[in-house]
């Protein structure tokens, strides 16, 4: 059997240890786990967390957004970057299998798609990245300093690696899918290791709510 390279397994690794933490983080929060938070998501709830609460990005069309612009859906935002070789293009044909899943339902699923490597992902790059998933597929970005303070604010890992001789490198970082009910309340911490079936389930309840 084939072994993975070191840096491989590690980008595995940190990606799962950054869920894992993300979680642990959402069972301390005081306000996680209110009794007016109904029970039964398969994905992490983390309604009433004091953080991920807004963006301030730009889209690949240049224009500002904000969570705002997507009142009256559900928004499936994940953070990645375009070179990414696995995890990245998984999770993004993942959400676009739960929109195809609600059927007339998915055209309330907004995904979003945060660039974590905005030197290489320009807007024309993120056009053209997120539209091979779905049309109507955003990404959005922002300069260094905003999308270290997002990272922040989201409780998000990233980190860019050493480039190699020729000035490409990889950028470790987590791979969980944020979840926001149509009122814009950040509600789910998906794990893109979920079946669609159970994505779509939970996506489709904070539709009925």
């Amino acid at each position: 059997m084939s072994k993975l390279p070191t840096d491989r397994r590690l980008s595995i690794v940190r990606g799962v240890l950054s869920v894992v933490l993300a979680l642990a983080l959402v069972a301390c929060d005081d306000h996680a786990g209110s009794p007016s938070t109904p029970p039964g998501f398969v994905s992490g709830d983390i309604t009433g967390v004091g953080w991920g609460r807004d963006f301030h990005l730009i889209d690949h069309n240049g224009k500002p957004r904000s969570l705002a612009d997507f009142r009256g859906k559900v928004v499936m935002l994940f953070f990645g970057y375009t070179h990414c070789p696995d995890q990245c293009p998984t999770t993004m044909a993942e959400i676009a299998e739960v929109r195809g899943k609600l059927g007339e339902n998915g055209r309330q699923v907004q995904g979003l798609f945060v660039t974590v490597d905005p030197a290489r992902d320009t807007p024309q790059v993120l056009a053209q990245y997120v539209s091979a998933f779905a049309p109507t597929f955003l990404g959005l970005y922002g300069d260094e300093r905003t999308t270290s303070a997002l990272a922040r604010e989201f409780k998000f890992y990233y980190s860019a690696q050493k480039a190699d001789a020729h000035g490409n490198y990889s950028v470790d970082h987590g791979s969980a899918i944020y979840v926001f009910d149509p009122t814009g309340r950040l509600r789910l911490l998906m794990n893109p290791e979920m079946s669609i079936d159970a994505m779509a389930a939970d996506v489709g309840r904070l539709l009925k709510e």
